[in-house]
């Protein structure tokens, strides 16, 4: 009996320890969330997404210390420790974190994804990159394969990530060629005189130097007056045309002074109006005797009056914007700078694009030699071959300067009248007594059997020497 009751403590002793060893070392439950394993891209940071601890029935959670060596620079499997001890018993579980690359490289071109290339050219790489969120610069990686006109680059990354691009090669040309003239485009040739054809070129942005191919058509007959049309034609080898034309305007030889084939006709001309007060009234003489006159306008004076003139049948010339001869005669630039500011107002006022001038100070004035030698030498000769003609004047009425009352203006004038000539006249509509001297000067003219007419295109130069 006494046998029986030693072996049942015994047994329950053991019991009892099992017990207690089965307590203390049995492991918690561990509880993570997400899982035991979690990926985490390349670049994002790694936040624990939680976790829990209990054991029978008690929570150990804000008894867990973390062990992480995750080094978020370096792809690969990293362990995440977590320790609990419970009653000196330390316990742990491990979570594998792996730090992945799944973005594509990226493949950046020098220039564009589709290129137009002449038919006759071969593509030239202009230059790619490539770049990788991990690996950084991988651009000698890059494979490139070429097919039927489409250039494929590819690369791939560390991870095995792979990208690709193309760019299409398009073997065309829509381009026309360009025909450059020599010389102006318009040229005005004297009656009589050699025309030499003063060349071309031609050009191609695929065939370049395409001169030879130059289709010219068209003649200049130098000893008949009229208007001329050469045109030039080439094409390219894919077809592209171009096309120009030059002008050629064979006219009289200029008149010089006293001569002219319009004998006994009065031009009157008029020099730096409009000027209220004065050209408004000088048009009303005008009409109210029927004659027509010619007006060498500048940049002064109101719109009112230049669109008068040329609404009431008159000639509109161009005179200068300024009449500031250091400015005009600075150089040629500057004459034809100032002579487009005039030639724009008359166009703005009356739609017409006047080409009959005169220059400041006739084309004999000398004051230009201050300021540029030899300009009317050059102006002279370069304004008719921009297709202008130039007047001067065989009679003065010495208002600008030589007289001051009308009588002297209407002697001036009648005196030097003749029915041998052509009369050109040079008045200016801003001076009072020219005004006033006009209407006897009209009716001394038709007393005596002189007729009037305004200068066109048509009229035959008259013109000065040349002292400069």
């Amino acid at each position: 009996m006494k046998k029986k009751y030693v072996i049942g403590i015994i047994v329950v002793t053991i019991l009892l320890l099992v017990g207690i060893i089965f307590f203390l070392f049995l492991p918690p439950e561990f509880k993570l969330n997400k899982g035991d394993t979690i990926e985490l891209k390349y670049g994002e940071k790694y936040k624990d997404p939680g976790y829990k601890v209990t054991k029978f029935g008690k929570d150990y959670t804000k008894d867990i210390k973390i062990k992480n060596k995750i080094n978020s620079k370096k792809l690969g499997t990293y362990k995440i420790i977590y320790e609990v001890k419970i009653n000196g018993i330390t316990f742990k579980k491990v979570r594998k974190v792996k730090l992945i690359d799944d973005e594509k490289p990226i493949i950046t071109l020098t220039g564009n994804e589709n290129i137009s290339i002449c038919p006759n050219a071969e593509y030239k790489e202009e230059g790619y990159k490539a770049t990788d969120n991990y690996d950084g610069d991988i651009t000698k990686n890059v494979k490139i394969t070429t097919k039927d006109g489409i250039i494929s680059y590819s690369v791939k990354d560390s991870s095995g990530n792979t990208a690709e691009i193309t760019r299409t090669i398009t073997k065309e040309d829509k381009i026309a060629p360009t025909i450059t003239l020599k010389g102006n485009k318009t040229i005005t040739l004297y009656l009589g005189n050699t025309w030499k054809e003063p060349g071309y070129t031609a050009t191609d942005n695929c065939d370049n130097d395409i001169t030879n191919n130059v289709v010219k058509s068209g003649t200049v007959n130098p000893n008949k007056l009229g208007t001329y049309k050469i045109t030039y034609t080439v094409k390219d080898m894919t077809g592209n045309q171009a096309v120009v034309e030059r002008t050629v305007k064979v006219i009289s030889k200029p008149v010089n002074n006293n001569s002219g084939p319009n004998k006994g006709v009065i031009y009157l001309t008029f020099d730096d109006g409009p000027k209220q007060g004065t050209t408004n009234v000088i048009l009303d003489i005008l009409k109210e005797e029927n004659v027509p006159a010619t007006f060498f306008v500048t940049n002064s004076g109101p719109d009112s009056l230049i669109k008068r003139e040329y609404d009431e049948g008159h000639t509109v010339g161009l005179h200068t914007a300024s009449h500031n001869y250091a400015t005009v005669y600075k150089s040629v630039n500057s004459y034809y700078n100032d002579l487009l500011q005039v030639q724009n107002r008359v166009k703005r006022i009356t739609g017409y694009e006047s080409k009959i001038i005169r220059f400041p100070g006739g084309s004999s004035n000398t004051i230009s030699k201050k300021y540029s030698k030899g300009i009317m030498t050059i102006l002279t000769k370069d304004v008719v071959n921009k297709g202008y003609h130039y007047f001067d004047w065989n009679i003065s009425s010495g208002d600008a300067g030589e007289t001051t009352s009308s009588s002297g203006v209407y002697n001036y004038v009648v005196k030097s009248l003749s029915k041998n000539k052509s009369n050109v006249v040079l008045m200016h509509d801003i001076k009072p007594y020219t005004r006033d001297a006009l209407r006897n000067i009209i009716r001394y003219g038709k007393n005596n059997g002189y007729t009037f007419a305004k200068i066109t295109m048509s009229t035959p130069m008259v013109t000065h020497h040349v002292n400069n």
